[in-house]
């Protein structure tokens, strides 16, 4: 268990990091890196200038959704569209199906043609099987056209975006209008078939109104007014009780006569009202329920969609830092001279400073053996400073069996060494040296 626990601690030893040396990293290399930060930054900007221009072109359109007729309110038969009524309880959107009619070949297809859009080259040299070719209906969605319902509205947007500002404008302007004439011509139909079918019911019930009125018999009900002396005679005489039941059967085939006239009488004139209702909204479907309520512009040369100069500045930023610090990073990696990067955690980043702290340390450890080992030499001041501590002996840096016997000699290990001027490698080498024989690194002293 105490093993793990070492373990542990050396493992978080290990990935301890100083703070201070990334910072000082980072601001020993800050003329590097404003230099790669410019440099991508204005690499940025200059995309914005020299890079191909693209054109967005979008427009939105009311889609009524009112069946058979604009004017609901006068329409005496008029229903709301299944699908509105479907989206308002399931959920769905109420254009989907909107939406499926402007993308069918049967507006897409024109679309194509209209705009003479055709298969090009691969990678714009190499010529194959589709090249020439129109577009299919499914290709031409994969490239760019977007279709979308405004949330809780009838208002569909259509966008294009396009190299050349013309197409955008003319793709768009011809999806508008097959659309329009792909929903009048669904229109037609629908009010020529609803025409027929009250037509065809209004014949039938005119036909049956006909035949009842020429068949109709029996006495009118205002036959009976002038019977009342006959009734009275009935009572005494056979022949005036036989009188009476004839006028009574026929009094009785009269009225169903009439309650069969007047029924198809109604019925008739009902039907007559909705054929009238029919052949109005059969001239009216040839006018669209869409309505263009922004309707596509030609654009100017300065309203490109993109590039975007603000766009490609917070890019040239962002991208600027990140290269800057993966640059930072190499250098510290493979600098062939002593960086910030390479130093632990207990560093004497100015002796001058610091000078208490360094005293202080060597004056609690007077005890223990001391080796000060140098890349460089130490300022001669520090040096007369530092020979009435007999406990301090001084070698030179070098990776041999006598510095490795030097350092197994001591209990505490001293570096001096000197950024941007030390050997990196034989800096790394020799605190390689001092962690394989288990010795402590007291401090890394920068001189």
């Amino acid at each position: 268990m105490e093993e793990q626990l070492i373990d542990f601690q050396q493992e978080n030893d290990e990935i301890t990091i100083n703070l201070k040396n990334i910072f000082l990293a980072l601001w020993s290399r800050r003329f590097f890196i404003i230099k790669i930060f410019s440099i991508v930054l204005a690499f940025f900007i200059a995309l914005t200038f020299v890079s191909a221009k693209k054109w967005k072109v979008d427009a939105d359109l009311y889609i009524n959704k009112t069946n058979n007729s604009n004017f609901m309110e006068v329409n005496p038969y008029a229903l709301e569209d299944v699908g509105k009524i479907g989206s308002v309880l399931g959920g769905t959107d109420p254009l989907a199906d909107e939406i499926e009619l402007i993308q069918s070949p049967l507006v897409i297809d024109k679309v194509i043609k209209e705009n003479n859009l055709r298969y090009r080259k691969m990678y714009g040299f190499i010529p194959t099987k589709k090249t020439g070719q129109y577009l299919t209906t499914g290709a031409f969605l994969k490239k760019g056209p977007e279709f979308e319902s405004k949330k809780g509205t009838h208002v569909l947007s259509i966008s294009y975006t396009s190299k050349k500002k013309d197409l955008a404008y003319n793709v768009v302007n011809s999806i508008i209008k097959n659309y329009i004439i792909l929903h009048k011509e669904v229109n037609s139909r629908k009010s020529k078939s609803d025409k027929a079918i009250i037509e065809s019911e209004y014949k039938k019930a005119k036909a049956e109104l006909d035949k009842n009125v020429n068949t109709a018999g029996g006495l009118p009900t205002q036959s009976l007014a002038g019977t009342g002396n006959l009734a009275a005679m009935s009572a005494f005489s056979r022949t005036a009780q036989s009188a009476i039941g004839n006028i009574k059967g026929q009094y009785v085939a009269g009225e169903k006569s009439r309650i069969a006239v007047g029924e198809s009488a109604a019925k008739v004139e009902k039907l007559a009202s909705k054929l009238e209702w029919a052949n109005l909204v059969d001239v009216m479907s040839d006018s669209s329920k869409v309505i263009v309520i922004k309707k596509p512009h030609p654009l100017r040369d300065w309203e490109y969609a993109s590039p975007k100069l603000f766009i490609n500045i917070l890019l040239g930023i962002v991208f600027g830092i990140i290269f800057s610090i993966i640059g930072v990073i190499y250098k510290e990696i493979t600098d062939k001279k002593l960086s910030y990067s390479m130093l632990g955690s207990d560093v004497i980043y100015d002796l001058k400073n610091d000078y208490v702290k360094f005293m202080t340390e060597l004056v609690a450890n007077s005890d223990k053996k001391i080796l000060f080992t140098q890349f460089e030499n130490l300022p001669a001041k520090y040096t007369e400073e530092l020979k009435k501590y007999p406990n301090i002996r001084y070698t030179n840096a070098d990776i041999s069996t006598e510095f490795k016997n030097s350092v197994k000699n001591t209990d505490f290990v001293v570096l001096l060494a000197s950024i941007n001027k030390t050997n990196a490698e034989n800096y790394k080498s020799v605190k390689r040296i001092i962690e394989k024989t288990n010795k402590t690194i007291l401090y890394e002293v920068l001189v």
